[in-house]
């Protein structure tokens, strides 16, 4: 191998051992959500929000005690604000925004309004997350295992 090949190489390695050791927030794509006794992967969204909510996460687990609210989701205060980039979207079953700044809502039907994107529940019907969230409130454990 030649010298600009092999010192290539090591620049590359080593940007990779950099970012591996820095803990860099955008490596996390996925968290778990604990509901209940089930356990559930959500997909990430990548804006600020998320990254900070890695952070956060990263000191330990973050527990929502969630309400019913209108008939299509579950909202509950986070206990610290995350950055709101907020635009008007519909949500579906699974999806899981920032509400005011430090409320997250976890939905099982669907409602338009003005939220930030944090993730999505994989592979779960509205009829499973029903079934799971039940009719009261509901505590939702978040955590990065």
């Amino acid at each position: 191998m030649s010298f600009i090949k092999k010192a290539g190489l090591i620049i590359i390695l080593g940007l990779v051992a950099c970012t591996a050791v820095s803990g860099d927030d955008s490596m996390y794509d996925s968290v778990k959500v604990k509901i209940n006794d089930e356990v559930f992967d959500v997909k990430l969204e990548n804006n600020s929000a998320t990254q900070e909510l890695i952070k956060e996460l990263k000191k330990g687990n973050v527990t929502v005690n969630a309400s019913e609210y209108g008939g299509f989701e579950k909202v509950g205060d986070l206990g610290f604000s995350l950055p709101a980039n907020d635009e008007n979207v519909e949500t579906n079953p699974g999806d899981i925004v920032l509400y005011q700044g430090d409320k997250v809502s976890l939905f099982y039907g669907s409602h338009s309004w003005s939220y930030t994107k944090l993730g999505k529940i994989d592979n779960v019907d509205s009829n499973k997350l029903k079934e799971v969230l039940g009719s009261g409130d509901v505590t939702l454990e978040f955590s990065l295992k």
